[in-house]
């Protein structure tokens, strides 16, 4: 099979409490399901009709063969999803108070699997090739999967299209200043940058998202792209700029929206759309994750996101809100 997506990072197990708006003292269950951004990125674009798989590592444990089966079940390709020995497959916990911004608890001590994936766990043609790469920043916070990071990037060689999602997560580096030093690096790869205002303060010192996009766009990017919650998202080329607002939803649970927006994104530029619409689309998909409760298992099929945008249009809007 001919990839379309290879994505690289983080994986685990996500548990999410069964009731809304309860706290951690307050939840009695919880629901499981697939999870990790660049992992979930990869279900949403196989749920949109695209080839897709995922580098990473999960542990010798009934977790690991879970999310085997899940991202089987999913569409994803599982050729480059190894096991550690030892170390277990990662959880990370969340209770929906508040539903747009969950609470998170991640279980991945003494080191996730994910993070010791190496250029061995893959074949280097296939990072040259595939049409879409796709690393993460958190991919960078610890070795031996910060040098492998950039081992794969060094091995595309900025060859169109190269995704650098920004994704920082402060409980996974030991200091701000080592996240600005290694995330902000990924950037002279990439050709294509998506991360929200925190995410570019890390990687290029400001949160501004004008600001922001002129220095992804000066360091070599093609396409940057600021995501910015309630007032739209940002994107902007060498030639364009424009600004897609929100599409308000009734929120069920906010995690996963920048996954599928992730995952509709790849869509759109696999589809040849320029930039405008691309993010729309992405937008959409978004929108649609943060009206249900799971990530993995609520990434939406094309016809889902279409018939969002055609509501939004006989609306007069044609957004949704990541």
């Amino acid at each position: 099979m001919n990839l379309e997506l290879l994505t690289a990072g983080r994986v685990s197990v996500d548990l999410y409490a069964d009731e809304l708006g309860a706290g951690w003292d307050e939840v009695h269950g919880f629901t499981r399901s697939v999870g990790g951004s660049p992992t979930n990125v990869a279900v949403a674009a196989a749920r949109l009709g695209h080839r897709t798989a995922v580098l990473t590592k999960v542990g010798a444990d009934p977790f690991g063969t879970y999310v085997r089966r899940k991202l089987i079940a999913f569409g994803v390709d599982t050729r480059y999803v190894g096991t550690h020995p030892t170390l277990r497959t990662p959880l990370a916990f969340a209770v929906l108070d508040p539903p747009e911004d969950p609470p998170l608890l991640f279980y991945r001590e003494p080191l996730a699997p994910d993070l010791t994936i190496e250029p061995a766990d893959v074949d280097a043609d296939v990072v040259r090739e595939v049409p879409v790469l796709w690393v993460t920043g958190t991919g960078v916070s610890a070795e031996p999967s910060a040098s492998t990071t950039v081992a794969l990037l060094e091995m595309r060689n900025r060859h169109r299209h190269t995704v650098v999602d920004l994704d920082y997560r402060p409980a996974f580096w030991p200091s701000f200043d080592a996240a600005r030093e290694r995330i902000g690096g990924l950037i002279e790869y990439a050709t294509v940058a998506v991360g929200n205002r925190a995410e570019c303060a890390v990687a290029v010192g400001t949160p501004d998202p004008d600001r922001a996009v002129d220095r992804l766009l000066q360091r070599g990017v093609e396409m940057a792209v600021v995501k910015m919650g309630g007032d739209g998202v940002l994107v902007a080329t060498r030639t364009d700029r424009v600004v897609v607002p929100p599409r308000p939803v009734e929120v069920v649970c906010g995690l996963g929206t920048g996954d599928a927006f992730g995952g509709a994104l790849v869509h759109g530029i696999l589809s040849g759309w320029d930039a405008a619409r691309t993010v729309s689309f992405a937008n959409a998909a978004g929108a649609i994750v943060a009206s249900r409760l799971l990530c993995s298992d609520a990434m939406p099929t094309e016809a889902e996101v279409n018939q969002l945008l055609g509501e939004a249009a006989a609306l007069g809007t044609v957004a949704a809100q990541p």
